[in-house]
């Protein structure tokens, strides 16, 4: 690829990764490709070397720093945030004068930078996002490719995409001409804003967040809110129903009748009951999937479909005393052979949709979960070994509309819960007993007999369905109407008062004056350590190792694990954090208290105890498996957490202590990690 563009002179090229061991592979691949002339290595080398001369010589001998030269010699470059940031600071200045033709980098090289290029290649159009794989969005995409085109240079700037897999048009489409990412509001409290505010004398939280870009994202959407109000009501006071009193309690006892029978499927299709029955080859019924505009509609009697089973089996991962607690559809699978309709959508996932028997559609083999089966037949039909051939299933299925005709007037033998399969529970006894006086009390209903009864349900419930989404849209105006922040602030308020942050009346204590100062790390795990004395009482290499724990952010797989003392200063800082999660969790703040506990990682505790040490940064980078651009964005990051706390000690008078972290701060600070920017 790089090959055709370097020779079609559409270089200088961005060649756009997802990830930063990629961009490095990638990069060391075109190892044998030289796409610059003697005088532009001459100029490189000089340059390179300029920049690395405020370096120290063991600095200079860094794996990152010497393995790089020969690649940005050749015209090739990387570009990510675990690179040294000395050396981004080199690889753009190069991109910039056109020493470097090829540049492989991440997607952040696309944004704050003003780096074009004449093309640019999206080695894959999937990302993680930290959650799943998923498509490009059309923001993304843009942000990215607005890189192809220098303005005054090219006319027009080309752009590239590596796909690998089958994407469907209508993903591209969306992808490439869609609109823009939506721009909401992602404010959020925090306890140091709050103290802040509270602390400040004309400070005023509620007034804050009133005139907050989330509080005025709510409020817009009100008007429309009412419009659409009004709308559902008026259609919803133009039906008119004749006895309608009637028809509601029919209603009503039928939606009893549907919850009383989905009761009892559940407990007859738990896993103990029907696994001996999932033999293939029996007769199974399933609900007909509805049309995406019937979703919702009503029926007296959901439309199901007959259908053979071919095989069951326990879903990966569930273990057989597992498999009794948890639900059905998440224990077992069952293959049924059934009449569908298959559809590939726009992002490109099939749906099924079950048909009735007799509906043209075509013979597949679905799996469903055990809690989508409506009933078990009693009867078992001889299947072909082999179903592959589209003609054996069509037999096959053949076969069972032979045996629906046959029991068209009876109806379908079923296997009898209690008889056949054996179920004894009471709860199950309790909910028969409840059918059979419910469909007593069907048969001798005054509306039961009317000949429009179906009708008139559906219109009915098409009445109640208008009437919730009344509800639903009245209940959103109305939670849009009142300060987004309300309840947070209030529950937010509450842990102060409980911490003792601040008073009854609103005035910030000692512990408040300290998290006031602190915004870069957890502002009251942090502080409750220094109230604690755990601080106090350790050496300053080992306060510098834990409150690394405060800034580390990315998930390592083979972290070291630190030595004895440091994990029991972790220990600690887990108990507090846990304690502090669970206030919060008291004083109904919305958190989850092992995720918070977890969000403190010890991976670098070792690697910063040797720094502040006086360790070699290359001696640490031999002890950690970290990029060593993320090492020192952390230590970076750290020092930040380490000024804050030397105003909060001198705020609250704690003169030993501020002089503790200003020792930190002049062990950690130094050498290549706090290396001068070359913008500057």
């Amino acid at each position: 690829m790089v090959k055709m563009i370097i020779l079609r002179q559409y270089d200088p090229v961005i060649c756009f990764s997802f990830s930063k061991r990629e961009c490095e592979f990638l990069a060391m691949q075109m190892a044998k490709m030289d796409l610059n002339n003697d005088d532009e290595k001459i100029n490189i080398e000089t340059i390179f070397w300029s920049a690395m001369d405020m370096l120290s010589d063991d600095d200079k001998k860094l794996p990152q720093v010497s393995n790089m030269l020969p690649l940005l010699k050749r015209g090739i470059g990387v570009h990510h945030s675990g690179l040294l940031p000395i050396l981004k600071e080199v690889i753009e200045i190069l991109f910039q004068e056109g020493f470097i033709k090829c540049l492989f980098a991440t997607e952040t090289f696309s944004i704050g930078l003003n780096m074009p290029a004449k093309t640019v290649v999206f080695t894959n159009v999937r990302k993680f996002d930290g959650d799943k794989f998923r498509w490009l969005s059309s923001g993304e995409y843009i942000q990215m490719s607005g890189r192809a085109g220098r303005r005054g240079i090219d006319d027009r700037g080309i752009c590239i995409l590596m796909v690998d897999e089958k994407l469907e048009p209508s993903t591209a489409k969306l992808m490439l001409k869609g609109s823009a990412d939506p721009l909401n509001s992602a404010f959020h409290l925090s306890y140091n804003m709050l103290l802040n505010q509270i602390r400040s004398e004309d400070g005023d939280p509620e007034n804050l967040l009133r005139n907050s870009f989330y509080q005025f994202q709510a409020d817009r959407a009100i008007p429309d809110l009412e419009r659409q109000a009004k709308a559902l009501e008026e259609e919803r006071d133009s039906i008119i129903i004749e006895e309608e009193d009637s028809l509601e309690n029919y209603y009503s006892l039928l939606q009893q009748y549907k919850a009383l029978k989905k009761d009892i499927r559940d407990i007859v299709f738990s896993p103990k009951h029907c696994l001996p029955f999932l033999q293939p080859g029996r007769l199974v019924s399933i609900p007909c999937t509805k049309n995406d505009e019937n979703s919702s509609s009503f029926s007296i009697k959901d439309e199901v479909s007959w259908g053979v089973i071919i095989n069951f089996e326990r879903v990966k991962g569930v273990s057989e005393e597992d498999a009794n607690k948890r639900p059905e559809d998440a224990s077992y699978t069952v293959d049924v052979l059934a009449r569908c309709r298959v559809h590939k959508d726009e992002v490109a996932k099939k749906t099924v949709r079950i048909l009735p028997l007799k509906e043209p559609g075509e013979a597949a083999v679905i799996s469903i979960s055990i809690s989508q089966i409506d009933s078990l037949s009693s009867i078992r039909l001889i299947i072909p070994k082999d179903l592959l051939p589209l003609e054996a299933r069509e037999n096959t299925l053949k076969k069972v509309s032979e045996v629906l005709t046959r029991f068209s007037k009876e109806g379908m033998p079923l296997l009898d819960p209690e008889d056949d399969m054996k179920v004894q529970s009471s709860s199950y006894k309790k909910a028969a007993r409840r059918i059979e006086a419910l469909e007593n009390l069907f048969e001798k209903h005054e509306i039961a007999k009317s000949p429009l009864i179906e009708q008139k349900l559906k219109v009915l419930h098409m009445k109640k369905e208008l009437t919730a989404k009344v509800k639903s849209i009245k209940r959103t105006m109305r939670s849009s109407s009142v300060l987004a922040f309300k309840d947070e602030l209030k529950a937010r308020k509450r842990v102060l008062r409980r911490m003792g942050y601040i008073t009854s009346d609103d005035v910030v204590e000692l512990k408040g004056k300290v998290a006031c100062e602190i915004s870069s790390a957890d502002e009251l795990t942090l502080t409750e350590l220094m109230f604690n004395g755990v601080l106090k009482d350790i050496k300053v290499e080992e306060m510098v190792s834990l409150l690394s724990c405060f800034v580390w952010q990315e998930k390592l797989r083979e972290a070291q694990k630190p030595r004895d003392e440091l994990e029991l200063l972790f220990t600690q800082l887990q108990d507090t954090a846990r304690k502090v999660a669970k206030v919060q969790l008291e004083c109904k703040v919305q958190i989850d208290v092992e995720n918070f506990v977890s969000s403190f990682r010890p991976d670098i505790m070792e690697a910063v105890y040797a720094w502040a040490k006086g360790s070699k940064f290359y001696e640490i980078m031999e002890m950690t498996p970290v990029f060593e651009g993320s090492l020192i964005r952390a230590i970076r990051r750290l020092e930040e957490v380490l000024q804050q706390l030397i105003q909060a000690a001198k705020s609250i008078g704690e003169t030993d202590l501020e002089a503790k972290f200003e020792d930190a701060v002049a062990k950690i600070k130094r050498d290549i990690v706090f290396a001068a920017s070359l913008y500057i």
